[in-house]
């Protein structure tokens, strides 16, 4: 009785580890990695920067610096506010702790996103819809756009990004960032002539 003869498997091919895996990629690109020494150990490793929203618009030129700089203030407030809807469990919890996990930093940085949303014309508006989940929640604008849409319809990934810019404009004029901007633009060419 003659055995079966088996073929060699290929070998499955090893994933890079310098590099982002398949999965993290299609969740949004990298910049190009950054070569530094570990603090700790000294050792070279390879820093990745994952590329974000506002960021990737501004070196697009979709934005100007006042609406990226808008933009960047209002995550800060939203992070700073502890609206996101991750939360880590604390490690230690304290037994006769008061049950009131809010500090007066975050009250003080909820009362102005709350402001940066009436702005906007609230969170059922479009532009504050965006505003909260693209910036706020960091979430992509085709993710927003395809999920949450406005009024919880699904809308075009063109319509969803003049939204933000729209929204990061408002934002820009409500932090005074804008003014400063047209200010310094209307200075530079009134010295011109």
């Amino acid at each position: 009785m003659a055995g079966k003869r088996r073929t060699k498997q290929p070998a499955m091919p090893r994933e890079d580890l310098g590099r982002p895996s398949a999965w993290r990629l299609q969740h949004g690109s990298f910049g190009d990695p950054v070569r530094e020494a570990d603090p700790e150990t000294g050792t070279p490793i390879a820093l990745r920067r994952a590329v974000d929203t506002l960021g990737a618009m501004l070196a697009n030129g979709t934005i100007t610096a006042p609406m990226h700089d808008a933009g960047v203030v209002f995550r800060g407030q939203f992070r700073a506010a502890a609206l996101d809807t991750l939360r880590a469990m604390p490690l230690i919890r304290i037994p006769a702790g008061s049950g009131d996990p809010l500090t007066e930093r975050h009250v003080h940085a909820r009362r102005k996103v709350a402001a940066a949303m009436h702005v906007l014309g609230g969170q059922d508006s479009a532009a504050g819809s965006c505003a909260w989940h693209v910036v706020g929640c960091e979430a992509s604008i085709r993710e927003w756009a395809t999920r949450q849409g406005w009024g919880g319809k699904p809308i075009g990934h063109s319509q969803a990004q003049g939204i933000l810019i729209a929204a990061l404009g408002v934002l820009a004029s409500h932090y005074g960032l804008a003014d400063r901007s047209n200010a310094l633009s209307r200075n530079a060419s009134s010295a011109v002539t």
